[in-house]
This record gives C-alpha cells, sequence and structure tokens, in this order.
C-alpha cells in the first residue's frame, strides 16, 4: 500500500494548523513556504478540507484556515479520507476482481491489512502530534531554539498493530 501525496499533504497541512492553533488562523502561503508544497495544490486541499467540515476560513486582515473541530477530535484517517484518498492494501481497490474478474488467494490477507492500518491511523489524533514532544522538531526555524533543543532528542514510538 501507498499513500499518495495528497493524504500526507493533507496530514501534514493539518498538523501544521494543530501546532499554530492557539496562534490564530493560519495562511495558506505560510504552510505551502514552511511546509515546502505548492499552494495551488494546498488550495485544492482544503476545498476538500472545508467541504468536510475539518477546517475553517477566516477572513480580512488576519485571517486563513484554523482548525474547525479541536484537535483531539480530528484522526489521521479522517483527514486520509477528507481529500479523497483510500486506504487499502488490495490491488482490485476492494472490488474482489483482482485476478481475471475474481477474488485472488490473498485479497483476505489484503483486506484485513487494510482494515488495520485504517484502524491504526483512527487511533491518532491531531492532538497527539501537539502534544507529543517530536512534533517540535517540525516548527520552522524562526519559532523558540531552546525548546526544540530541549526536546529534540525524545522520539515517538507508534503503539503496535495487534
Amino acid at each position: 500500500m501507498r499513500l499518495s501525496t495528497k493524504g500526507r499533504y493533507a496530514v501534514t497541512a493539518m498538523m501544521h494548523l494543530a501546532i499554530h492553533d492557539k496562534r490564530g488562523p493560519v495562511t495558506l502561503a505560510e504552510i505551502s513556504q514552511c511546509q515546502g508544497i505548492s499552494l495551488s495544490y494546498l488550495e485544492q486541499l482544503f476545498a476538500k478540507l472545508r467541504k468536510r467540515s475539518l477546517v475553517e476560513g477566516v477572513r480580512g486582515p488576519g485571517g486563513g484556515y484554523r482548525l474547525a473541530r479541536s484537535p483531539d477530535q480530528v484522526t489521521v484517517a479522517t483527514i486520509i479520507s477528507a481529500v479523497d484518498e483510500r486506504i487499502d492494501a488490495t490491488r482490485c481497490c476492494g472490488n474482489e476482481n483482482c485476478q481475471n474478474g475474481q477474488r485472488c488467494l490473498t485479497h483476505k490477507l489484503w483486506t484485513d491489512l487494510s482494515r488495520q492500518i485504517f484502524n491504526f491511523l483512527e487511533g491518532i489524533t491531531l492532538a497527539q502530534f501537539v502534544d507529543h514532544p517530536a512534533s517540535y522538531d517540525l516548527l520552522p526555524q524562526h519559532q523558540s531554539g531552546s525548546r526544540r533543543r530541549e526536546r529534540s532528542s525524545e522520539r515517538f514510538i507508534a503503539p503496535a498493530m495487534m
């Protein structure tokens, strides 16, 4: 299974919003510059994220985007699904026509793997990224350097999949 650029960039942009949530709205230009994602691509992603009520736009001076929900209410799986990305390890996209129109021998294995991946990503919220010290490694260089240095030695260990 491979997660496309669309899903990875959407998660990255949402993490950026969550990290800077207390500062107020964030412009797409800032996200573009800090995360290295093209502005036009972000505009497309944010149209989908806005449609799914994950972000809201703020107009006027100091405007931009902010999270429409609390970071602890937004999962990685929700973000990926919002931008029309599938979490699917099967070759047939779950249609059971992987081998000459029939279900292949390993279809159940890949379907179960897809379900495990989805459940794993459904269990990770934006709040976990923000609350975890390793997220400070993602802050732009102009942010508080001492805070980043003191926390950069700590590492995130993902829970094992059951």
